[in-house]
């Protein structure tokens, strides 16, 4: 798949199928939306490419009310070519993009650079100065330049898949619905730093992820999932969540005992962590040995769930 950094970069393009948006964690609403992109493009002998942002456009318009990120750019780039996407413009979102109009965008864009015969978007599509623009000025636009707009419906099972849902899903802890929405296990990314070694020192080495001001870290509490690292190599894993209230902490931590190993040296490596389901609370027992029975059973029911 290729990646474009600037409109400058766009080459070899004749004619495309286009999908817009950020497709923050690529849900499963997202994933409809390329999906049926990428089948429009084989239809009609089109690439089908994805035009999305980075930063997150409401970093640059309300940053105070800016999302904590559901994934990595690396990881929205991956997940597009597994789709099947041939290419993906990444816009950098700068305070001129933000005051471009909607018409001067899709001219710029969709039309000048891409060649577009196709636009496929989300049925609630906003775009353009404000936000102005929508899916009837995209098909008013599309009239005037040549190519079809198709609104794809997001609704999902049970509810609307959305970046939202996501959020909330996981600031209640509730991973396992979370990923539903995603279709996937949500995914942090970090790199291991030192801690403690209270995890070593207890019999459960930790690895520790360093401070994430960026990502949606789910609630705290103790979860199953796996770690996975940069060579690829996946493991099941107890991740901990909190502040350790047991021995007085108060700064939140990401954590993640792979389980059954004490011989991993993973300090500096950028490893991601995928949730499964949520464990329990985080809790402050009375005395280490009630932490380490706990402790015990939360690794006896990860191995059961990551089996």
């Amino acid at each position: 798949m290729r990646v474009w950094r600037t409109l400058e970069d766009v080459d070899g393009v004749d004619r495309s199928v286009v999908t817009v948006g950020v497709f923050d964690g690529v849900h499963r609403g997202h994933r409809q939306v390329v999906t049926s992109a990428v089948w429009r493009a084989a239809e009609i002998a089109a690439d089908p490419v994805v035009v999305t942002f980075d930063p997150h456009p409401m970093t640059v318009v309300r940053p105070e009310h800016a999302p904590r990120a559901l994934a990595t750019l690396d990881h929205r780039l991956q997940m597009l070519a597994d789709l099947g996407v041939a290419a993906v413009l990444v816009l950098p979102f700068t305070a001129e993009r933000a005051q471009q109009s909607a018409e001067d965008f899709v001219r710029e864009v969709l039309v000048d650079a891409l060649h577009a015969r196709a636009v496929l978007v989300g049925e609630d599509f906003r775009f353009g100065h404000r936000a102005a623009g929508d899916v009837a000025l995209l098909r008013e636009l599309g009239t005037t330049y040549g190519f079809e707009v198709v609104a794809v419906p997001l609704a999902g099972d049970g509810g609307r898949w959305s970046s939202t849902r996501v959020r909330e899903l996981l600031a209640a802890g509730d991973v396992a619905a979370a990923a539903q929405v995603l279709g996937r296990p949500h995914r942090v990314k970090g790199v291991v730093v030192h801690g403690d070694h209270r995890g070593r020192e207890l019999g459960y080495p930790t690895a520790n992820l360093g401070p994430d001001d960026v990502s949606a870290i789910p609630a705290p509490g103790v979860y199953a999932g796996w770690l996975t690292r940069a060579s690829g190599e996946r493991m099941p894993a107890a991740i901990s969540i909190g502040t350790n209230p047991t021995f007085g902490g108060t700064v939140v931590r990401v954590e993640a005992y792979v389980l059954d190993r004490d011989d991993l040296e993973l300090y500096d490596e950028t490893v991601a962590l995928d949730f499964a389901d949520r464990l329990r609370e985080t809790v402050r027992f009375d005395d280490v040995d009630a932490l380490l029975a706990q402790m015990a059973d939360d690794v006896r029911r990860a191995r059961e769930i990551t089996a």
